[in-house]
C-alpha cells in the first residue's frame, strides 16, 4: 500500500473512531444500556437510525449502492468503538444483511436498511458454531440477534452453486425469542417462503460472513479493552493497607498479562483488516490468507475478551460480581459476542485448514 493511500486509510478510521464519540462514547453513562435491558426490542430504534444517518451501518457497501465504500480498517475501528461502549444496536449483524443485498443488487430493502429506517437481519445459520450456509429451504434458522426489532429477515436458500435471497417480513413470522446474557435475545425463524430479491454466489456469501467474524472480533477487542481500562481506574482509587491496590506487585502482574492479550487481540484484528483492505481476493493476498487471518482475530479475541472481563471482575473484589458493577456487563458482552459468528475452536480449525502445516 503506497504512503498517500495509507494516509487516507489512516485518517478515515480516525474520522469513524471521532464519530463514534457522538453516539456511542466510550466512557458514557452506562444508565441507556442498563434500561434497555431483557426489554423488547432490546435496543433504540432512534439510534439505529442515527448509525445509518451516519453510514455505519452501509460502511462497507459500495457508494454507487448507497454506501460509504469503506474498508474493513475503518470498520473494525467503528464496531471496537461500540464493542467498547456496549451498544446493543446490531450494527454487525445489520452490515453483513447490507452487504448481501448490495451484492444481490436489491436496491428497496438496502436502502430500507442503511438508512436506519428499518433492520434486515441475515437468518443463515442453520445449527450451532458452524460457519456453514446448507441454504436449506424449510430448516429453523437461529441465534438471530435482536430479531424482536427486525423488520424483515433475508434467507438464503442453496442455488446451484450460490444462494437464492428471500426477504421475509417479520410481521407474522414463526418467530420464537430466547434472552440473552447481555440482556438482548437471540431468535429462532422458521422460514416460510418471501419474495426473491436477488442471488449470490458461494464466494460472495463467505467473503460477508468472514467481514461479520471480523467485526465481531473487534467487538470483542472493544468490550475486553474498555473492560481493562475500568478495571486500572480501580485499582488505582481501592485503597487497602492504607495504599491503592493497584500498588501491589501481584495484581500488578495480572494486569500486565492482561494487557498482553488485549495487545495481542488488536495486533491479530489490524492485520486481519489490512489483509482485506489489500484485497484479500487478489493473487498478492489470496483468499486463504484472508481467511486464515480472519479465523486467527475471531479466535484469539474470543478467548482473550472472555480472560480479560473475567480476569476484570475478580480484581474488582466483592463488588465485582454483583449487578450493580458496571463491570459485569462488559462480562456478559463478552459471552454472547464469543460464539457469534462462529467459537474461537471453530476458527482454530478454520484457521488450521487454511494454513496447514508445510514438511521441511
Amino acid at each position: 500500500m503506497s504512503a498517500t493511500l495509507q494516509d487516507e486509510r489512516d485518517e478515515a478510521i480516525r474520522m469513524i473512531r471521532d464519530s463514534a464519540v457522538g453516539i456511542a462514547p466510550r466512557a458514557g453513562d452506562r444508565k441507556r444500556i442498563r434500561a434497555l435491558r431483557f426489554k423488547s426490542p432490546g435496543f433504540d430504534p432512534a439510534v439505529w437510525r442515527q448509525m445509518g444517518e451516519q453510514g455505519w451501518i452501509g460502511l462497507r457497501v459500495p457508494e454507487e449502492q448507497g454506501g460509504a465504500g469503506l474498508g474493513m480498517g475503518a470498520f473494525c475501528a467503528l464496531a471496537e468503538e461500540l464493542g467498547a461502549a456496549l451498544a446493543p444496536e446490531p450494527l454487525v449483524p445489520g452490515a453483513l444483511a447490507a452487504r448481501l443485498l448490495a451484492a444481490a443488487g436489491a436496491s428497496a430493502p438496502l436502502e430500507a436498511l442503511v438508512s436506519g429506517e428499518a433492520l434486515v437481519l441475515a437468518a443463515w445459520q442453520e445449527r450451532a458454531n458452524s460457519f456453514e450456509v446448507p441454504g436449506t429451504p424449510d430448516a429453523p434458522r437461529l441465534f438471530l440477534p435482536m430479531a424482536d426489532g427486525a423488520r424483515s429477515f433475508l434467507v438464503p436458500v442453496r442455488a446451484g452453486d450460490g444462494f437464492s435471497l428471500r426477504l421475509q417480513p417479520a410481521e407474522g413470522a414463526d418467530l420464537a425469542l430466547e434472552p440473552t446474557q447481555d440482556g438482548g435475545s437471540y431468535g429462532t425463524l422458521r422460514p416460510a417462503g418471501g419474495e426473491e430479491v436477488g442471488t449470490v454466489s458461494a464466494a460472495q456469501m463467505e467473503a460477508a460472513l468472514e467481514e461479520a467474524a471480523l467485526g465481531t472480533a473487534a467487538m470483542l477487542l472493544g468490550v475486553m479493552d474498555q473492560a481493562f481500562a475500568m478495571t486500572l481506574d480501580y485499582l488505582r482509587t481501592r485503597q487497602q493497607f492504607g495504599k491503592p491496590i493497584g500498588s501491589f506487585q501481584a495484581l500488578q502482574h495480572r494486569a500486565a498479562d492482561l494487557k498482553v492479550q488485549i495487545a495481542l487481540s488488536r495486533a491479530s484484528v489490524e492485520a486481519a483488516a489490512a489483509i482485506c483492505d489489500r484485497g484479500g481476493d487478489r493473487e498478492d493476498a489470496p483468499a486463504a490468507q484472508r481467511r486464515a487471518a480472519i479465523a486467527r482475530a475471531k479466535a484469539r479475541a474470543a478467548d482473550a475478551a472472555l480472560l480479560v472481563t473475567r480476569q476484570a471482575i475478580q480484581l474488582h473484589g466483592g463488588i465485582g460480581y454483583t449487578d450493580e458493577a458496571d463491570i459485569g456487563l462488559y462480562m456478559r458482552r463478552a459471552m454472547v459476542l464469543a460464539n457469534q459468528f462462529g467459537s474461537a475452536g471453530l476458527h482454530r480449525r478454520r484457521f488450521a485448514a487454511a494454513q496447514p502445516e508445510v514438511e521441511a
